[in-house]
């Protein structure tokens, strides 16, 4: 009886196991199943996008295609020129600066307090006008010592002036007294009245006046004697002192060189001033002219009196105006040239040092032929491009370029006027494909 119970607790037992390892089989069989029905879902969808892509692809080869043709028969959508004989054209493009007329700065030539500033930060200002003036209590007293100095020299040399002249006139009347004294021997002396040795003293006194006299007549030849040079020489040199002492005083005040407005100030009533030091600048904006770089590749084509239009992209305004100037060499720094542009009608909305652009157009070349730089191709170390004839048939040919500018190379012989070329799509052309040809103009 026990036995039994524990044979039919152990069927039992294996029973269950056998249900619960059936259930997890039944699972992971359903799992299986439903992923596989998954794959194909998505397998599904994706082979659906792709007939979706490859219908929109033929759709879109289809509207290149003539009505009735074949799809081996498709003729390529070419962008066709006619060829015709121009002005080839080069557009310039620049940027540059305002610049004024003039911008002056005011520098301080010597060291000094400043005692006047007359003008203030914007204020007009006319050429010769008083601007800031500097302490010249030192200068005043330098002049008036030289001042002294030039008037004792003076005296010196007028009072040497005078004992000069008294001393040739003395001497011209020593001379005059001993020719008269001679001749008056000279008779006493043939009468035997006296000595020939009183006679002979009396001829070397007049030797000895003769030479003094000639020593004095040939310094008044000269002008003046040398200690009255001498005491001129020194009054000079004091007059010399007293005119740069002037000058210095002169340049203590600061003038307006020019008219114009005050653009920079940096001086105060009090504060020393060095020597060199800027203190105010002068900006005159009557006039406004724009400053560009422009490469040497560029310089070539501009001339003197070239119009054009300068844009102003702070203002949103747009000036005419003319180039007056091209330098003569170029900056070795920037490797660039410069041109001036000037105005015609400035207005006040204008200042200096603000971003401009212009464009400058130049003839390349009168009256030649030119393509677009797309419409050229190079094959073997030659140039060529797709002739399209009265057939709509294209044949390739070697051309010889000449300039050049943004958009269009110029055709020197290959091509003729009337002619016309692809433009577009040339990897899909050779001599002898047929187009679908799209005009477009030059």
């Amino acid at each position: 009886m026990a036995l039994n119970t524990i044979d039919h607790k152990a069927r039992v037992n294996n029973e269950g196991k056998y249900r619960e390892v059936k259930k997890v089989n039944e699972t992971r069989n359903l799992k299986q199943h439903l992923l596989r029905e998954g794959n194909k879902a998505k397998i599904l969808i994706a082979i659906g996008i792709m007939v979706v892509l490859i219908a929109a692809f033929y759709g879109f080869k289809s509207k290149t295609v003539v009505k009735g043709q074949r799809a081996g028969e498709l003729k390529p959508a070419v962008d066709v020129l006619t060829v015709e004989r121009k002005d080839m054209i080069k557009n310039i493009g620049l940027t540059g600066q305002t610049v004024p007329v003039s911008q002056v700065d005011i520098v301080a030539k010597y060291t000094g307090k400043i005692t006047q500033v007359n003008v203030d930060l914007g204020q007009s200002v006319s050429q010769g006008q008083d601007l800031i003036i500097q302490d010249m209590s030192d200068v005043n007293i330098l002049l008036a010592q030289n001042g002294a100095s030039l008037r004792q020299a003076n005296a010196d040399a007028l009072e040497s002036n005078a004992n000069f002249e008294a001393s040739y006139q003395k001497a011209q009347a020593d001379y005059q007294h001993s020719v008269t004294n001679y001749q008056r021997y000279r008779t006493l002396y043939d009468q035997g009245a006296i000595s020939k040795e009183a006679l002979d003293n009396s001829e070397q006194q007049v030797t000895t006046a003769r030479a003094s006299l000639d020593t004095w007549s040939k310094q008044m030849a000269s002008g003046s004697a040398a200690t009255v040079m001498s005491k001129r020489a020194v009054s000079d040199k004091a007059q010399s002192a007293i005119d740069a002492l002037q000058n210095q005083k002169n340049d203590l005040v600061l003038r307006a060189p020019r008219n114009g407005v005050i653009g920079f100030r940096q001086a105060e009533v009090g504060a020393m001033a060095q020597a060199g030091q800027k203190l105010l600048s002068i900006v005159d904006n009557s006039n406004i002219f724009i400053d560009c770089s422009v490469s040497e590749q560029d310089i070539g084509q501009i001339a003197l009196g070239m119009p054009t239009t300068v844009s102003v992209e702070s203002l949103g305004k747009f000036y005419t105006g003319k180039i007056i100037y091209i330098s003569p060499a170029m900056d070795t720094k920037t490797q660039t040239f410069t041109i001036r542009i000037a105005l015609d009608n400035p207005d006040n909305s204008i200042k200096t040092g603000m971003f401009a652009r212009t464009n400058i157009n130049v003839i390349l070349r009168p009256q030649t032929l030119f393509i677009p730089k797309e419409a050229v191709f190079s094959l073997n170390g030659s140039d060529r491009i797709f002739v399209v004839d009265g057939n709509n048939q294209v044949t390739e040919r070697v051309v010889k370029l000449g300039l050049r500018n943004d958009k269009s190379v110029e055709i020197l012989s290959g091509i003729n006027d009337g002619e016309q070329v692809s433009v577009t799509n040339l990897a899909r052309l050779k001599t002898g494909v047929t187009i679908v040809p799209n005009m477009i103009s030059q």
